[in-house]
């Protein structure tokens, strides 16, 4: 059980003004405390601070969850007035969570659903993408941007063996905030495109390659082994982590100013 800071510091204002009595703001506190609301119901449980604390609500991670779980924790949020977004989602969880909340956009390829209720942009990011085989992870990654208010682009199939086709494309980043770089194979794409840009990389490996891949520790272990500086690495398909942290790291100037 918490209490907001902003919430805390008006109390205490108005104690020490006069305004309200010791049992009054301690009655007040104590109700805070109370009423905070951290779950929809026993179903599901929702940190509904999270929003206050870190930024962005809950993300809510669909696989084993009940469709009656995924609903209760799309009202509780909305309830809050906070956008919604579950990863991962199966095609019935999807499809039922889109004809139950009519603002929902479902991407079947994304296996997301998004809510969207606060829409003020901030922040640039750019998905790059080795090939067309990693578009499920980018797409995750895109959704998730978009559920984070950052503006983003996707440049897909611009991989290593091809290297013309980045240089066709890398002019789109020079602006970025931040860029995620989605790749299987050997997962060689982050080290050149870091090469070329001054803002951080967010590198996914994915699980796309054939046998000696081993469903992405390959990739895994050749951007953790990047000589470029500025590359960072996620799990493996972990299209959301990666988008996460690029939107943390578009929207920082934003929140700095404001």
């Amino acid at each position: 059980m918490t209490i907001h800071p902003k919430t805390l510091t008006d109390l205490l204002d108005e104690l020490a003004t006069g305004a309200r009595s010791v049992d009054d703001v301690q009655k007040s506190i104590l109700q805070q405390l109370e009423s905070t609301p951290t779950q929809a119901d026993e179903t599901v449980r929702l940190d509904l601070e999270r929003l206050d604390r870190c930024g962005y609500p809950e993300v809510i991670y669909a696989p084993g969850k009940s469709l009656e779980a995924l609903t209760e924790g799309f009202q509780a949020l909305l309830s809050a007035n906070q956008n919604c977004l579950a990863t991962r989602c199966s095609e019935s969880q999807g499809e039922s969570l889109q004809k139950l909340f009519p603002g929902a956009i479902y991407d079947p390829v994304a296996q997301t659903v998004r809510i969207q209720l606060r829409d003020h942009q901030a922040g640039r990011v750019a998905i790059v993408t080795a090939g067309t085989s990693d578009r499920p992870v980018a797409l995750e990654a895109l959704e998730t941007l978009r559920w984070m208010n950052v503006e983003a682009e996707l440049l897909m199939d611009v991989g290593v063996a091809g290297p013309q086709r980045f240089l066709g494309v890398k002019h789109k980043l020079t602006d970025c905030d931040a860029v995620v770089v989605v790749a299987g194979m050997e997962g060689a794409l982050p080290s050149v495109v870091a090469g070329w840009l001054s803002c951080p990389i967010i590198a996914v490996p994915t699980s796309v390659g054939y046998g000696a891949a081993f469903g992405g520790v390959a990739a895994l272990l050749g951007m953790l082994n990047s000589c470029a500086s500025n590359v960072a690495v996620v799990n493996i398909d972990a299209g959301f982590k990666a988008a996460y942290l690029a939107g943390m790291i578009a929207q920082r100037p934003a929140k700095e100013q404001s």
